[in-house]
């Protein structure tokens, strides 16, 4: 838990210290209608590859095929919308890297990788309704 403060922590120094970098190479105004349009245009991605992912879960579950690999995709991007969302540039980098599908293939094995080993830890409980 003090890992995650302290990372949470450094990223928000993070954040402003790249908030006064850019707003003094380039303007303040100039630098809040890059965050505004960066959070926007993030947003309407996520949400078009959101629906998408939904989609191919009920078309998975249709088929009777576990729905794992459109579960973790839309988790992904629902994660990524999220940063999106926060202000600032390096939550902006990340988020998108969740959405863009060529980094989201990266991100997949470290994912199921973690879920296996919680799921041997016996960290992870699925129920079923």
């Amino acid at each position: 838990m003090k890992k995650f403060l302290f990372g949470l922590l450094a990223l928000v120094f993070a954040e402003i210290a790249l908030f006064i970098v850019i707003g003094n190479a380039i303007g303040v105004l100039y630098t809040l209608l890059l965050i505004i349009s960066t959070s926007v245009v993030g947003l309407l991605i996520a949400k078009q590859r959101g629906t998408k992912s939904v989609q191919d879960i009920q078309k998975s579950l249709q088929q009777g095929q576990p729905p794992a690999v459109a579960m973790i995709e839309t988790f992904m991007i629902f994660i990524g919308g999220a940063l999106l969302a926060l202000p600032g540039f390096i939550t902006d980098i990340i988020g998108l890297l969740f959405i863009l599908g060529i980094t989201r293939k990266l991100f997949k094995p470290v994912i199921f990788y973690f879920l296996r080993k919680r799921m041997k830890k016996g960290q992870v409980v699925i129920l079923q309704r």
